[in-house]
């Protein structure tokens, strides 16, 4: 129940365990016509501009940053957890970012912003869409509009929201995104989809990055289905089936199933007596961030519930390291793995004397089934 790399449908497991089969050959080019066709599903552009990365989302988002930015460039950050703060940072190996720094776990203040572009002086913007490290969901359709007005690229993290929080690229006038495979489309870790926009795709510059040229992953996936590189052939295998998958359930069906999920979990936390880290009207659908209650250590919270009950969650990080666990619920993730994470959730807490109400859980999520 991590918020990535998340549960594997048996399909997509399976489909990594064949042969190996020769990139450049036709057998291969099949499968990157898939991928092609999938990725332009999952970022709701039939003919867009995208490519397919051997590679985490961070390298998804430094293909981005080296393709698109140049020394001298100014780059508005917005920075609000421990991942936007991974693209300002991005940013700076090319360019000249400038960041705004909102509470964590809080609405973000989009006047700020708009103060900030209506200087005049920024060349392009970085949001996360959904702050994994706090479990915020930031208003991206609002600051891609602010973009949009000053002439503004609009350059999006969003490795845990395509696929299972609403994200119109083409509709909303998103410049580049980047998603990662191990998170809402449910296959393993080491894949990055990227979409760029027309107007983006015209601005790509090929001196500053040899692997993550962008520009050579668009044009050779969409001109002669083919990588620059050696690509990693199993995980591309293994996305090209949950691709498959997702396209079988419908992206709309998937994006309101977690957002199914994202509530159910978070009226079980309160059915259980904890808080949510994040403000409520901002919490992330694929993720949620729980306070621990007085006197339960996380480390040994956390251990109790993989030893004992077979459940994997996360921590915190940087200053939430110690004050918070989360809980993933994307991709594939169903009602059924809630109830059993939140039954072990409060065995461990009454363990560590909590005090849970008996059956909590049967209200929170079992009514939804």
């Amino acid at each position: 129940m991590l918020p990535g790399p998340v549960k594997i449908d048996p399909r997509v497991l399976a489909a990594m365990s064949g042969s190996m089969i020769n990139h450049r050959g036709s057998e291969f080019r099949r499968v990157n016509r898939d991928i092609l066709e999938g990725l332009r599903y999952l970022f709701q552009s039939p003919q867009g501009h995208v490519a397919a990365i051997s590679g985490s989302g961070t390298a998804g988002l430094e293909a981005v940053m080296t393709s698109l930015l140049r020394k001298g460039d100014r780059v508005l950050c917005l920075v609000n957890g421990k991942f936007s703060e991974r693209s300002y940072e991005l940013a700076g190996l090319v360019a000249d970012p400038a960041q705004i720094e909102f509470p964590w776990g809080k609405p973000m203040d989009v006047s700020r912003v708009a103060k900030a572009l209506e200087t005049g002086t920024y060349r392009a913007l970085t949001i996360c869409h959904n702050e994994t490290s706090t479990a915020v969901t930031n208003p991206l359709k609002e600051i891609a509009a602010l973009c949009r007005k000053h002439d503004v690229l609009c350059l999006v993290d969003g490795i845990t929201s395509v696929g299972g929080i609403e994200v119109r690229p083409e509709a909303w006038g998103l410049d580049a995104v980047v998603m990662g495979s191990q998170k809402c489309i449910a296959a393993p870790a080491g894949l990055a989809g990227v979409f760029v926009s027309p107007r983006a795709y015209d601005q790509l510059h090929e001196e500053r990055a040899y692997y993550l040229n962008l520009k050579s992953h668009i044009d050779l996936l969409r001109e002669d289905e083919d990588t620059p590189y050696t690509p990693a052939i199993p995980l591309f295998l293994a996305v090209r089936e949950a691709l498959r998958l997702l396209r079988e359930e419908g992206l709309e069906n998937r994006i309101a199933r977690t957002a199914e999920l994202g509530d159910a979990c978070r009226v079980a936390a309160k059915a259980f007596g904890l808080t949510l880290y994040p403000d409520e009207s901002v919490a992330s659908n694929t993720v949620t961030a729980i306070n621990y209650p007085h006197g339960v250590e996380d480390g040994k919270f956390r251990k109790a519930l993989l030893e004992k009950h077979g459940v994997v969650i996360a921590g915190g990080q940087a200053q939430l390291k110690g004050k918070i666990f989360r809980i993933g619920h994307m991709g594939i993730c169903s009602l059924e793995d809630l109830r059993a994470t939140w039954a072990a959730i409060g065995a461990v807490l009454a363990g560590f004397g909590h005090p849970v109400p008996e059956g909590a859980n049967v209200p929170a999520i079992d009514a939804r089934t």
